[in-house]
């Protein structure tokens, strides 16, 4: 079983290779379905009016479900592979090591914010954006330019805190620990973690940068963090719900997997700590 580790405690050898596996998917083709498929559902209804991957309940299990089947296409590649997370409580600087030309690359230019450093520069010829909000073929980042800080320890423990899962009207209004750790709510956290590292990740092709992954992944973390700490509760809503999916409704585009199924995280795999 994989255990997902903080980037920040990986080797050498596991850098190489989680990045070695990402160009390998690139190369193949089978990345560029990935940014299509969040783009798909980054808006906060699909055509049948359903809200799916953002902006609703099922936010957390559709990101959980998408990080395990993108960390599976990686394992395909290298078994040995599993995705890390970027604790941006801790490494909160563009300084950080997450950012260094041994792992993702660093900050975008002054000009264009394109990446001209890491494996995920354009001018290396692995990493060129075939799907892009502005044909705009290349990475690009703005570390800290669109809000000054990230969250802090203090900020996620406040999030931590709130009991229920979620309440109506099941959106970007609602009460509830997955809005709060959304970001429409409090103290901002998946939403400002996008506009700290600006760039591809302020779209709905966030994925084309890597740090996407690794962002989510903490994420799921933290709801990992969520459940343990409230054992008495659990996803909202149960029953079925005008527009939104309940515990037991299938989730697009897999349609063989409900929100039930992704509540125990450790089927598929661990953390190498809690929060």
């Amino acid at each position: 079983m994989a255990v997902r580790k903080n980037q920040a405690t990986l080797t050498a050898q596991e850098k190489r290779g989680f990045v070695n596996a990402v160009l390998a998917l690139k190369a193949n083709g089978g990345y560029d379905a990935f940014v299509t498929t969040h783009n798909s559902f980054i808006t906060s209804d699909t055509d049948d009016g359903e809200r799916t991957g953002h902006r609703s309940p099922s936010f957390l299990p559709w990101h959980r479900r998408f990080l395990l089947q993108f960390e599976q296409a990686l394992q395909a590649i290298d078994p040995t592979v599993s995705l890390p997370y970027w604790d941006w409580t801790a490494d909160q600087t563009s300084s950080s090591s997450l950012w260094g030309d041994d792992f993702l690359g660093g900050d975008g230019q002054s000009s264009d914010s394109q990446v001209t450093t890491g494996a995920f520069a354009f001018s290396g010829g692995n990493w060129t954006l075939n799907v892009s909000s502005d044909n705009r073929n290349f990475l690009r980042r703005a570390l800290g330019a669109g809000v000054a800080s990230l969250p802090s320890k203090d900020d996620v423990n406040s999030v931590l805190a709130i009991s229920t899962y979620d309440a109506a009207p099941w959106n970007s209004a609602s009460e509830g620990f997955r809005n709060n750790l959304e970001g429409w709510r409090g103290v901002n956290l998946h939403n400002r973690v996008h506009v700290w590292v600006g760039g591809d990740m302020l779209t709905g092709m966030s994925p084309n940068d890597p740090v996407f992954w690794l962002h989510h992944c903490f994420i799921d973390k933290l709801w990992a963090a969520w459940q343990s700490r409230h054992t008495d509760q659990s996803y909202q809503p149960t029953v079925s719900t005008t527009n939104v999916v309940a515990l037991n409704d299938t989730m697009k585009p897999w349609n063989d997997t409900a929100p039930a199924a992704m509540l125990d995280h450790t089927r598929y795999y661990t953390y190498d700590t809690g929060f």
